[in-house]
């Protein structure tokens, strides 16, 4: 059996001092295999999206180990694992800068890390995402907020990395868009046989995109199970089964609009 291309081993993530510590996340261990989709689902302010903040290096105050692609996680931002692994962020709104045209925002990576032929990595990209080269030359206010979020994704991808950590890359989208991303998404995993770490609160988004899915609760990952076991109902505690029953009239809604937008496609 290969090596995982992601490691976490008893991963701690705490905030504050004294009566107003907070353990965010409390010995969290996990693996991922090249070429899943692995989620991270619970309530917010259960500790999935501090997680994928730690293992990117953008959050330097944990404990613990980690290793993507080999390579150990250092608790400083390192530029060579910025070309393995890439995140796209929850709100497609406030993660693009609103004075600078898509083409400034793909050309920055480029340009930190000194790649060549920058001119046809952001074409290349931008079709890759469904959008035309043209939208090189518009500003954040001229797109939609799918248009928006296809611009993220394209920046997360311009560096052409293995792993693509994905932190409620739909939630602030309307149900019908978010339908296209996810469904975008699974296409560009599929055809870049890329690996995603994916945090959602949502049943419809795990059931429509991974492989296996932990349960979080209060910074605890209580289990894990393949998606098959979940919508069958094989869990085993009863917070996963009170949290999916909660999440099954949206996620049965999730999933048809996003059956129809493939087959629109």
């Amino acid at each position: 059996m290969s090596a995982p291309v992601i490691s976490v081993r008893d991963l701690r993530v705490s905030f504050g001092r004294g009566a107003s510590l907070i353990h965010a996340v409390d010995g969290v261990s996990f693996e991922v295999a090249e070429g899943e989709v692995f989620g991270l689902v619970g309530e917010s302010g259960c500790g999935k999206s501090t997680i994928l903040r730690a293992i990117s290096g953008l959050n330097t105050e944990w404990t613990g180990s980690a290793t993507i692609a080999g390579r150990p996680v250092a608790h400083r931002r390192d530029p060579a694992m910025a070309r393995i692994v890439q995140m796209v962020f929850q709100d497609p709104y406030g993660s693009l800068h609103p004075k600078h045209t898509v083409e400034t925002a793909l050309m920055e990576p480029i340009r930190i890390h000194g790649l060549d032929n920058g001119a046809r990595r952001i074409d290349r990209v931008l079709t890759e995402v469904g959008l035309s080269p043209a939208f090189r030359y518009r500003y954040p206010h001229q797109l939609s907020g799918g248009q928006r979020q296809r611009v993220a994704i394209a920046r997360a991808l311009i560096l052409e990395p293995r792993v693509l950590l994905l932190d409620e890359p739909t939630s602030a989208l309307d149900v019908s868009v978010q339908a296209e991303i996810l469904n975008l998404l699974s296409d560009i995993k599929r055809m870049e046989n890329l690996t995603y770490v994916l945090v959602s609160h949502d049943f419809g988004v795990i059931a429509h995109m991974c492989d296996r899915v932990a349960v979080m609760n209060h910074g605890v990952m209580l289990e894990e199970l393949t998606v098959e076991d979940l919508m069958q109902g094989r869990m085993r505690h009863d917070y996963t089964r009170e949290l999916y029953e909660a999440s099954a009239g949206y996620s049965r809604r999730l999933e048809t609009r996003a059956d129809e937008a493939d087959v629109a496609a």
